[in-house]
């Protein structure tokens, strides 16, 4: 739009935002939505916005249309909507913004498909394949004219739109007149450089580590495991056979060979087992999704799974399944019912390719990497899916399970989610003006990352003449190691911590005493505030009574023991103890709530319970059998008096 000046610009910006999504933005969406409009605005007609996955691109990108398309902004300066276009490379990108965040819209939006040609509407959402030309047609979109559409909005716009040789650049190049806002989440690194050379430096960036110290972002743990053919390599014995009879060609096999060169069914059902063990001793409905080579090792996967489930299986059919482009409209069903969030199953997802971008699932609590991923791209889309904070559905944090060493390595790339870096080069003359701009190529000085080597199948003819890779179905093999990983206390790389060690660097941080812990653990508000913070960071008492080896101990002498290096005691010597040394609080009862009071401790003494939430402790055995609530509470004089001698019951249990 032409003419406009500063005050005009100032005012057109601040057209308010849409709220029928029912969230205020977040800072940095205001800032991304605020820079884009002002930039339109001023006619830059190329931008980029570079937004970690799980930011909420999709919704700064809905409000920045809205904006535009509530002030009447389109390039000719006329009274009239403008004409925008959402692009993306896969339907999944396409159809959820278009039916949900898009949709205060109404009737304005039109999703291009099946060739038909509509020019009537004003918000259009294509997938390129829909409207790029192919063998068989010239290309849909010139049929809408070059000086069509306003504005174009590239989502994903690293996934191959900008690049030189591609036919979807095609598209761009043909809509020049439009002004053209392309989103991705990853800087720049080496396998997307013709996206910024086309787009340009970003107008804003926020990335995934300053979402994570934000708390926008989900942070993560890592556990690198690693079987013992990863390990040491696996060599086929001269009589080993595949599946099919062939012989496999006498070589050392490693980790970037498996699924690819030769496929191990023991090694896919170790870590199978290993995936198993850890769902159980977590949340064995946790929504997971596993990464793996290739469709069929997604479904092998599946099947190991499902049959190390069976018993869940049978009573939920779909607790794990396979979801590839194989599937077409059942995996899409599958995909639908895995995003929900109130839904329990699917619980597990095995794939290859598809759920790499795009896909929200805002509970998905685990990512596991059965694949090498030498990608930067891809491996921070993929630990994307696993970003998203729903505090509402207790997804504080996710864990990455690295079964290929992929996470390890990328995340100690020092060029992980750095700054991007620019690759402008200018000219300027002697009174110091830009009089042009170039792009340079990017080398190493960008990080060059390790290409993805063509480790493509050995070919090799069946008797039905099929290229296949090697299977070999046969052998045994354990998981060698488990180590976890977490972020520095700066952010800024991955260390190696023991389960314990965690546990008390974070117990200290909440707590930097032995004497402040007893003391916020006396008060059982502040001690539910404890327990919400631990569960947070990860900390789980099962998992720590397991790990310490004190299957009795109860939560406070685990927490005092691991960060404090106290004694510790069971829950049995702990009853027995306030049983012995504080009769006098007994004896301030009558028999009836003296019985109550004792019912209370043996229910702590033998399962931990000692967070005891009134009323609900009195309907449960054995208190219950001794009356109903409002009969219970008159042995103590009351409600009131009732709560006051259960919070001093749990107090004085930690007193000593």
């Amino acid at each position: 739009m032409e003419g406009l000046n500063e005050d005009q610009i100032a005012a057109r910006a601040l057209t308010p935002s849409e709220i029928s999504l029912g969230k205020g933005q977040r800072y940095y969406q205001e800032i991304a939505i605020n820079r884009s409009v002002q930039a339109i605005l001023k006619g830059n007609k190329r931008i980029l916005l570079t937004m970690a996955t799980g930011t909420g691109k999709t919704v700064v990108a809905y409000q920045i249309c809205w904006k535009l398309w509530s002030m009447r902004w389109n390039r000719a300066g006329e009274y009239r909507r403008p004409k925008i276009l959402y692009l993306a490379d896969r339907n999944i990108l396409i159809d959820d913004p278009k039916d949900k965040i898009f949709a205060p819209f109404g009737d304005a939006r039109w999703k291009i498909e099946n060739g038909e040609v509509n020019k009537g509407r004003e918000m259009y959402f294509a997938i390129y394949q829909a409207i790029a030309k192919d063998e068989r047609r010239p290309g849909l979109y010139k049929e809408f004219g070059q000086d069509f559409f306003d504005l174009i909005v590239v989502d994903e716009c690293h996934r191959g739109s900008a690049r030189d040789e591609s036919n979807w650049r095609e598209i761009l190049t043909f809509f020049k007149p439009a002004y053209q806002l392309g989103m991705t989440a990853t800087p720049l690194r080496k396998d997307n450089r013709d996206t910024y050379r086309y787009f340009g430096n970003p107008l804003y960036t926020y990335s995934l580590r300053q979402g994570i110290e934000d708390g926008f972002l989900a942070p993560y743990r890592v556990h690198r495991v690693v079987t013992q053919w990863d390990a040491t390599g696996w060599r086929p014995s001269k009589e080993d056979l595949d599946r099919y009879g062939r012989e496999i060609p006498d070589a050392e096999y490693h980790t970037q060979d498996f699924e690819r060169i030769v496929a191990l069914r023991a090694r896919t059902e170790a870590i199978a087992r290993h995936l198993t063990a850890f769902l159980k001793k977590t949340d064995r409905f946790a929504k997971t999704i596993v990464f793996c080579v290739d469709q069929e090792h997604a479904d092998e996967m599946r099947r190991a799974l499902a049959n190390l489930n069976s018993e869940l299986v049978q009573k939920y059919p779909d607790y794990v399944c396979r979801i590839t482009s194989e599937e077409g409209d059942v995996g899409r069903g599958h995909l639908s019912r895995f995003q929900e969030l109130e839904t329990q199953t699917p619980a597990i997802v095995t794939t290859s390719q598809l759920l790499t971008t795009g896909v929200d699932v805002p509970t998905c609590k685990n990512v596991a990497i059965a694949r090498v991923v030498n990608s930067m791209v891809e491996f921070k889309q993929i630990i994307g899916r696993g970003t998203r904070v729903r505090d509402d559905y207790g997804k504080f944090f996710f864990n990455i399970l690295d079964y290929t060493g992929s996470a390890t390595r990328l995340f100690a790339d020092p060029e992980f989610d750095g700054d991007p870096a620019f690759i402008s080069e200018e000219e300027i003359n002697s009174a110091g003006e830009t009089t042009s701009q170039t792009y340079k190529e990017v080398g190493e000085e960008i990080g060059d990352i390790q290409e993805e080597r063509d480790v493509g199948p050995i070919i090799s003819e069946d008797l039905e003449g099929e290229r296949r890779k090697y299977y070999f179905d046969g052998g045994q093999v354990e998981i060698a190691a488990h180590f976890v990983y977490e972020l520095d206390p700066d952010g800024k790389q991955l260390r190696v911590v023991k389960f314990t060690d965690y546990a008390a660097e974070k117990v200290r941080s909440l707590c930097p005493s032995l004497v402040d812990l007893r003391r916020r653990w006396a008060d059982p508000d502040l001690r539910s505030d404890i327990i919400a913070k631990l569960e947070e960071r990860g900390i789980d008492f099962d998992e720590l009574r397991v790990t310490t080896n004190q299957p009795g101990a109860d939560p406070f002498d685990l927490l005092c023991y691991v960060a404090f290096n106290a004694p510790i005691r069971s829950r049995r010597e702990r009853a027995e103890r306030l049983r012995k040394e504080k009769k006098d609080f007994f004896d301030r009862y009558g028999p009836e709530a003296k019985a109550v009071l004792n019912d209370l401790l043996e229910k702590y003494a033998e399962h931990g319970a000692a967070q005891f939430v009134i009323p609900d402790v009195l309907k449960v055995p054995p208190v219950s059998e001794r009356g109903n609530v409002i009969e219970i509470a008159r042995f103590f004089g009351g409600p009131e008096k009732l709560r006051e001698a259960v919070n001093d019951l749990q107090a004085l249990l930690y007193a000593a």
